[in-house]
Parts: C-alpha cells; sequence; structure tokens
C-alpha cells in the first residue's frame, strides 16, 4: 500500500530489494497494474529542442554554445539544474538572465524535432489495452510535458502527468513518488518505473517500487546496472518484451 498521509517509509531500499526478488519470479508477464515512465530518453526524444534552447541561451550571454555530449550530462534534475550546469561556478551569477533567456527559447523550440522514441506509442497501447494505469513522472517542467505529450498524440494513453513545478518536488525526492501514487491510486507492489538514468533508480528506491531502465537516454547499461536498476535494456521494445511479454512494433 501507500501511505498518503504521514512519513513515507524509513526503509525503502530494503523494500525495493524484496519487491525485486518476487517481481523476478514471476516472469514477463503483466504484473504491473501501476506504469510510471520518465519523459525525455525513455518515452521521447526531446534532445534537439532542449540543445537548440541552451546553445541560444549561452550565445545570448556570450558564452559558448554546448556540445550535445555536454547537454546530456547537465540534464535530468530539472531545466534550472541544468542552466546553472550549463554556465559552470565561475558564471553562476548569470543564472537569473539565464533561466529568463532559456524559458523565451523554450518556448520557440519545444516542438522542435521531438519524437516517440521506438516502443512507446506500442507500450503504452498495449498497458492501457490491458487496464494498467500509466503515468509520466518527470523532472520536465510540467506544462511543458503536458504539451509535448499532446504534441505526440499520447495523453490519451496516459492517467496522469506529473512534472517540475506541479508540486514542490522533484525526483528523486520521495514526497513527488508519493504524491504521484496517491494520485494514481497505485500499490507499491504493483507499480514500476521505467526510465533512464539514475536519477529515476533512485526515485524509485526512495519510492520504494522497482524501476527498470532503457540506455536511449544519457547513461550506458554499466551506469543504470550501478545505480541498482532492476533491469536494463537497449530500448522499450526489448523492455517491454522482456518484462511485459509484448511483442511491439517499433511505432
Amino acid at each position: 500500500m501507500v501511505i498518503c498521509n504521514g512519513a513515507f517509509g524509513n526503509q525503502n531500499l530494503k523494500n525495493y530489494r524484496f519487491l525485486w526478488s518476487i517481481v523476478r519470479q514471476l516472469g514477463p508477464v503483466i504484473r504491473f497494474r501501476t506504469v510510471l515512465f520518465d519523459l525525455d530518453g525513455t518515452l521521447l526524444d526531446h534532445f534537439g529542442a532542449i540543445h537548440a534552447s541552451h546553445a541560444y541561451t549561452l550565445k545570448k550571454l556570450g558564452l559558448p554554445a554546448p556540445t550535445m555530449a555536454q547537454v546530456h550530462r547537465a540534464v535530468g534534475g530539472g531545466f534550472e539544474v541544468a542552466v546553472k550546469r550549463m554556465l559552470g561556478p565561475e558564471n553562476e551569477h548569470l543564472l537569473p538572465r539565464a533561466i529568463e533567456i532559456y524559458r523565451e527559447a523554450w518556448a520557440k523550440n519545444m516542438f522542435n524535432g521531438v519524437a516517440l522514441l521506438p516502443g512507446a506509442r506500442a507500450l503504452l497501447e498495449a498497458l492501457k489495452a490491458d487496464g494498467v494505469r500509466c503515468g509520466v513522472f518527470t523532472n520536465k517542467h510540467g506544462p511543458s510535458a503536458r504539451s509535448v505529450c499532446d504534441h505526440l498524440g499520447v495523453t490519451p494513453l496516459l492517467d496522469g502527468i506529473f512534472g517540475a513545478f506541479d508540486t514542490p518536488w522533484l525526483k528523486p525526492d520521495p514526497e513527488f513518488a508519493r504524491h504521484v501514487l496517491c494520485t494514481l491510486k497505485a500499490e507499491l507492489p504493483t507499480t514500476c518505473l521505467i526510465g533512464d538514468s539514475p536519477y529515476d533508480v533512485e526515485a524509485a528506491i526512495n519510492g520504494g517500487f522497482i524501476c527498470y531502465c532503457v540506455t536511449t537516454g544519457t547513461h550506458t547499461e554499466e551506469q543504470l546496472r550501478a545505480a541498482g536498476a532492476a533491469g536494463v535494456y537497449d530500448d522499450l521494445i526489448a523492455l517491454g518484451k522482456a518484462e511485459f511479454g509484448l511483442e511491439l512494433s517499433a511505432d
């Protein structure tokens, strides 16, 4: 069960390991009734627009444009954290102006090149058809996350889209996980998170549920396994087959 009021579990890492041991014995069946998804690098590729927005911001401030690799290393903790990382400590005094510029750039670039990753739509459709609750659990700006899901036509397949500024919290804060699970009326033993970064794994551990990862985002299999992912796959197609017994198309 999820405790929607009061303290949120003091043994979540122990619970995570226990759930992992049980889930691994069940085999590839639809054993989860709630599946949460990270957004960038998991369900969709948004890095073109993200890179363009950071490049515009830094150039506007007279700084060199970042490489895509630098952007990959900066993201995951929310856009304000990413902007701060892109500036570096020597330019941190520029942060308030940089955030303003980034927001202007993001409004123009948000839909540029954004696309669902292989298997994303098919997995959401298959889970919904089986009555599984699906939600987006992201550190992306909440209104932007909802706009992008609308743009890509997947909002009807989702039972909720939870992002930055929707609550006082970000992943991996366990209060954010609790808010999402309580809103979706989810139960810990039948909930999992699918993500692409150690932030996602830590969020799941803190929340007391299972996390599987894909390497379509910003981190390698080795990094994700070291973080504690219950399973790591090349993409959602491979994950869908191994963990849900689904044969998915590449969309």
